[in-house]
């Protein structure tokens, strides 16, 4: 299993990667299998010369785990043939959500109602995928922007109970505990506190900006701006108990030069040591 702080392998840079210029600076790239299954072009051959030098994680964002709809068997086919050909990720994620209906995608993941009902029915579509893929399946918490009502769980005893009912990883991010503790006023280390680091598999991080900049009442998730300060310490604070995981930096939006990107990869990279560090200390004592 892949360590360290790894980048999303993004269109706009993955010639350049192909042609080395990451060798040496990145420990895993995460690769979006959506943007390829049953997909000509250069880029699969381009990612297939990628993960001849690097290992790739596989991260999904249509499987729509919370959905009413039957699973997509065909994607499912489609998507196992496309991790089964030269991948070799050791798990396949998705999100916590909802993002289809009526044989329409919607594009954007979208909150479930936070119930016992709904847990069991995610945790059964989860086996499910994973069984189909063959490989284990890691879930991912979301942001979400308006409150459910009045669902008998909160979102951290909703994600434990899916967690135990499927017997899956957790892809923790860190920067979604942070945009929902701001935007509806709790705090990110207690909801951090209930969940069974255990099954902490991989972790997220990413940048977000203010819906308005004047209010600055409303945090998005737009993975498009730099990692903030609060988001680094939530990163230390599971690193510090959970010891080496894969750490990924999500960049979707504003996406900067490969140089660049690279730069705040090793700004990530040095918060991540420097809590490691403290977690082998810990350890030792």
């Amino acid at each position: 299993m892949p360590t360290g702080v790894g980048l999303g392998l993004r269109g706009p840079f993955l010639a350049e990667v192909d042609r080395g210029a990451a060798d040496g600076r990145v420990p895993f790239w995460e690769v979006s299998p959506d943007n390829y299954v049953a997909r000509g072009g250069s880029r699969p051959a381009r990612l297939a010369s990628v993960a001849e030098r690097f290992p790739i994680l596989s991260h999904g964002l249509s499987l729509s785990l919370g959905g009413l709809d039957p699973l997509d068997a065909e994607f499912l086919a489609g998507l196992r043939g496309f991790l089964d050909a030269g991948l070799r990720s050791p798990w396949h994620s998705d999100h916590l959500c909802f993002s289809g209906h009526d044989g329409k995608m919607l594009h954007d993941l979208l909150p479930l109602p936070w119930t016992t009902a709904s847990a069991r029915r995610v945790a059964a579509r989860v086996r499910e995928v994973s069984e189909r893929l063959e490989r284990p399946m890691l879930v991912e918490n979301i942001s979400y922007y308006l409150p459910l009502g009045g669902a008998p769980l909160d979102e951290a005893a909703f994600v434990v109970e899916v967690l135990e009912r499927a017997d899956c990883g957790l892809l923790l991010d860190v920067n979604n505990v942070f945009v929902n503790a701001s935007n509806f006023g709790f705090d990110p280390l207690e909801w951090l506190a209930r969940v069974p680091l255990d099954r902490v598999v991989q972790l997220h991080v990413a940048g977000h900006e203010f819906w308005d900049d004047e209010r600055r009442d409303l945090i998005i998730d737009t993975h498009g701006a730099p990692v903030r300060s609060e988001v680094d310490a939530l990163l230390a604070w599971v690193i510090e108990r959970t010891g080496a995981l894969p750490v990924l930096l999500e960049r979707d939006e504003n996406i900067p030069p490969l140089a660049e990107l690279l730069a705040e990869r090793d700004r990530v990279d040095a918060v991540y040591q420097a809590a490691l560090a403290r977690h082998a200390a810990g350890a030792a004592a």
